[in-house]
């Protein structure tokens, strides 16, 4: 009797690094490379080269530090997620409450990390984004919210709202769930709803609201104010 074939091991995810200090993509390459699951499949120095990159490599993931000389990764963000099938892109700052980094996190970033956070906890947010999930706690978009609320939040809550809108009642106790931080099980055990059917309520919103994922939600639902309790 022959022995079972060895289960194939899943395909590494695709990484493009983008920072403008050599140095700090050369210890990236030292983190991420290896054994991790990662496979780093090109290098930029600026936002203006992602695009071609992203066409020649096909990267699951970009790790796009946001400030840079020429084109910032805010910028390279905005015109990246605009792009159909557009590869995952995680936020790398100094900054862990910048009005820079929410406004990538609007434009369809799925999350960001700290420069001096640990290479283990790098490769896991790196291996989640693939994955479709987001490396952002509801507490820390609070934060990052708080941090900028000053101007424009009474225009953001009508327009947030005007979006929420569109959404039916149970699309909408997805998205108050979704800006909680539960995660698709949670979502369905407390709605009273399969895990399957709770995927498809999240792709509604997606679709219906034209956005990226699921920190846009979240910060959908913070910016119209379902979080906060009752009016």
């Amino acid at each position: 009797m022959n022995a079972p074939a060895p289960a194939s091991a899943p395909a590494p995810v695709r990484l493009l690094l983008v920072d403008d200090d050599p140095l700090v993509r050369a210890g990236l390459r030292l983190m991420l490379g290896g054994p991790s699951g990662i496979e780093i499949v090109g290098e930029a120095s600026d936002g203006h080269e992602v695009d071609a990159l992203v066409d020649r490599h096909s990267p699951d993931v970009v790790l796009m530090d946001i400030r840079m000389p020429t084109m910032d990764g805010l910028t390279a963000t905005e015109r990246l997620r605009r792009r159909e099938r557009a590869p995952e892109v995680v936020i790398l700052t100094t900054f862990n409450a910048d009005e820079h980094v929410l406004r990538a996190l609007r434009a369809g970033a799925a999350g960001f990390v700290l420069k001096d956070t640990p290479p283990a906890e790098i490769v896991a947010a790196v291996r989640r984004v693939a994955t479709g999930d987001p490396v952002l706690s509801p507490a820390v978009t609070q934060q990052l919210i708080d941090h900028v609320a000053g101007s424009g939040r009474d225009l953001r809550q009508v327009r947030a709202r005007e979006l929420l809108d569109r959404l039916n009642d149970r699309e909408r106790e997805v998205a108050v769930a979704v800006g909680q931080g539960k995660s698709n099980a949670e979502i369905g055990a407390g709605l009273y709803m399969s895990v399957a059917t709770v995927k498809t309520h999240v792709s509604r919103i997606l679709a219906k609201l034209d956005l990226n994922n699921r920190v846009q939600i979240a910060l959908l639902a913070h910016d119209a104010g379902l979080l906060d309790g009752p009016d």
